[in-house]
């Protein structure tokens, strides 16, 4: 499916994928505290605007361990409602998962994930490849080294994945400051995004 440009809140999904506690210590190509701060700020749009959220999680009782408590602060129902994976890499071939996903009845999905490279970009492709429109969030997610975040940026790239930041996706959610979306938006840019 390819993209009108126009994204239209109310048929988008936000899909956050192993931000956990352990999983993100295994990130260097982005400070840690910039990518959970903006992962967050995800989780509060989708909360804002009432979009669907699909939490997903891999391994949480080993070394990845469970997802940021942020998350269950921000949305405490999906937090609980999370897909728990076992060993399954690319989230897309969890039944379970994919299942969630296509229950929302959405064709845009907002994605990001830790690591990039190894849980973000192949389900981002796999879902692309099934037709849905995908924008992933670099300055969400994040890999153990920078070149492995820009080969999966590359790769996301080149299968017809937008990369992009999560401003950048707030603003155009918001698509008007003034809006009833454009005000809820605005403050968490505000709060959550921009420098003091």
């Amino acid at each position: 499916m390819k993209s009108t440009g126009e994204l239209d809140p109310r048929d988008t999904a936000i899909v956050l994928i192993d931000h956990q506690i352990g999983t993100m210590g295994w990130v260097r190509s982005i400070e840690q505290k910039e990518m959970e701060k903006n992962a967050a700020a995800l989780a509060k749009v989708a909360v804002a605007l009432d979009m669907p959220l699909v939490l997903t999680s891999s391994m949480e009782e080993y070394a990845q361990g469970p997802l940021m408590p942020q998350l269950k602060e921000i949305a405490p129902d999906n937090y609980e409602s999370r897909i728990k994976r076992g060993g399954i890499v690319n989230c897309w071939n969890d039944k379970n998962f994919s299942d969630a996903v296509r229950a929302t009845g959405k064709k845009t999905l907002i994605m990001a994930g830790v690591t990039t490279d190894v849980c973000l970009a192949p389900p981002a492709i796999s879902v692309k490849d099934e037709g849905f429109n995908i924008i992933t969030i670099a300055d969400a997610s994040g890999s153990p080294s920078k070149m492995a975040d820009d080969m999966a940026i590359r790769r996301m790239e080149k299968s017809g994945v937008t990369v992009t930041t999560t401003n950048a996706i707030i603003a155009e959610l918001a698509k008007d400051w003034t809006s009833d979306d454009g005000s809820k938006l605005i403050q968490i840019v505000m709060s959550d995004l921009l420098p003091e």
